[in-house]
């Protein structure tokens, strides 16, 4: 039953990561209902007839006392309803068993945003590094190092999510106006600015570090990935994530992933007067409620500049 709701979930067009809780959450669920009930044998799942509001309930109650962070037991919540409604849907229930189901709040930590001269300090270190020659004897630039400083400055100038960067494509690059052709959630598609600095270094590592890292595949077949691993496979999206995390370090910043570059984005825009709307087109939000984080994060920022530097604070 619960493979059958996955793969319907699937069909929706969720994201593969969003699928994948989903499953785990209600295997979860199967797996304590069996224990609850003190079945011998944990294989056999629990009837459709066993599932309850008051089951539910005790459900993320026994994840609360186990400590679950907050926006676990909301998702834990939010999928429980999914599947009610599903199993209404399919017939399978007369009688929704989640309906009732509230989902527990949580207080919305505001996301990590960098400085803009944290910004300045980090894509200028991985352009030097972009330029600079693998080492006196070979003047030539480091294929990875080229990648490395496209792919920093495409994230930032465009707000991408890292997915979004893994599976840019060639032929989504529009260099004549400056946009990039996006593939987000649930495949829909978008497209998005993107600054000159970017440009330049997205042009520099496809004239030459892109080829030469394409030419490391020993099966020589050709991809349209614009971001390519060092052996000339499309890029992993844990490659991005440590990329980020190393150019973070190496400039003394806030740890944190690739998301972050999403949120400074995001909120150095408002910073500079963007419209909310325009953010929440190029940042891809279904909702623009899901945007207006960044109106919040952007008023804390000003309320601790005026407390550091008006004498009258």
């Amino acid at each position: 039953m619960v493979d059958a709701f996955v793969r319907a979930q699937t069909a929706r067009g969720l994201s593969p990561r969003t699928v994948r809780a989903y499953g785990v959450d209600l295997r979860d669920l199967v797996g304590w209902c069996v224990r609850s009930a003190g079945a011998a044998d944990a294989a056999t799942p629990p009837t459709i007839a066993t599932l309850s509001h008051a089951v539910l309930r005790a459900w993320l109650g026994d994840g609360a006392e186990r400590g679950l962070a907050r926006t676990t037991l909301s998702r834990r919540a939010t999928v429980a309803r999914m599947f009610g409604r599903w199993l209404l849907e399919q017939g399978l229930v007369t009688i929704d068993p989640a309906a009732r189901l509230a989902v527990p709040r949580h207080g919305r930590q505001l996301p990590v945003v960098h400085g803009r001269g944290t910004m300045r300090r980090l894509l200028d270190a991985a352009d030097a590094q972009a330029c600079a020659p693998r080492s006196a004897a070979d003047p030539r630039p480091d294929p990875v190092a080229q990648r490395d400083a496209a792919m920093l400055e495409v994230l930032y100038a465009s707000a991408l999510r890292v997915s979004e960067l893994a599976t840019l494509e060639l032929g989504a690059i529009d260099h004549d106006r400056g946009m990039l052709r996006v593939i987000g959630k649930g495949d829909r598609e978008r497209v998005v600015p993107v600054g000159d600095p970017a440009l330049a270094a997205l042009d520099r590592y496809l004239a030459t570090g892109r080829p030469e890292l394409l030419g490391r595949r020993r099966d020589g077949r050709s991809t349209a990935r614009v971001f390519l691993g060092a052996r000339g496979g499309a890029i992993d999206v844990r490659t991005v994530r440590r990329v980020v995390t190393e150019a973070l370090s190496r400039v003394g910043a806030r740890p944190a992933g690739p998301h972050s570059f999403r949120h400074t984005a995001a909120t150095h825009l408002l910073d500079g007067g963007a419209d909310l709307r325009a953010v929440q087109t190029i940042l891809g939000h279904a909702s623009i409620g899901t945007t207006q984080i960044y109106t919040h994060v952007s008023m804390e920022r000003m309320t601790q500049a005026y407390l550091q530097a008006h004498p009258r604070a």
